[in-house]
Parts: C-alpha cells; structure tokens; sequence
C-alpha cells in the first residue's frame, strides 16, 4: 500500500491507518535570554526546534513524575531490599 500526504486535510494515511499530524501556531514572549540558553542545552539549529524540544522534554518529565505515583503499590513485585537480599545470596 503506498504512502501519501494529503495537505488539505493535513494527514497521512499509512496503510490502513490514518496519522493525524496536529500543530498549532501561536504567537507568544519568551524571554530571549531563555530562548538562547534553551538553543545553547537543545544545541538546536531553530527556535522552532528548542521550543519543541523543551516542550517534549518538560512533557517526558511530567510524565515519569506520574509514574512515582505508583512506586511501591503493586504487590506483586519484590521490594528492592528483596531484591538486593536475593542478589546477595547467589
């Protein structure tokens, strides 16, 4: 099946699946001594590219702080004291 981009509905049907591919323009005033040390970490050739990348980076730590609010609440998994007192027996 072949791949095609259709730009007036902005999507990508793949296949059989449908990719929707969002992205919202915006105008907004960043503080350009946060923008150039966000370029300067990203080592981002645009704005564009250090602002998504921030963005992805703030989403993937919000996301890994959620996470720790499961830490230690199924039972089925071993404690890591059990699990060092295991590793110490072999």
């Amino acid at each position: 099946m072949q791949d095609y981009w259709n730009a007036e509905s902005k999507h990508m049907q793949v296949g059989f699946q449908l990719i929707h591919h969002w992205t919202v323009k915006t105008t907004i005033d960043i503080p350009e001594n946060e923008l150039a040390d966000a370029i300067k970490f990203t080592k981002a050739k645009t704005k564009r590219e250090a602002v998504v990348c921030a963005l992805k980076d703030f989403n993937h730590r919000m996301r890994m702080t959620e996470l720790t609010r499961y830490s230690g609440t199924c039972a089925d998994l071993i404690s890591p004291q059990e699990l060092q007192a295991l590793r110490r027996k072999r």
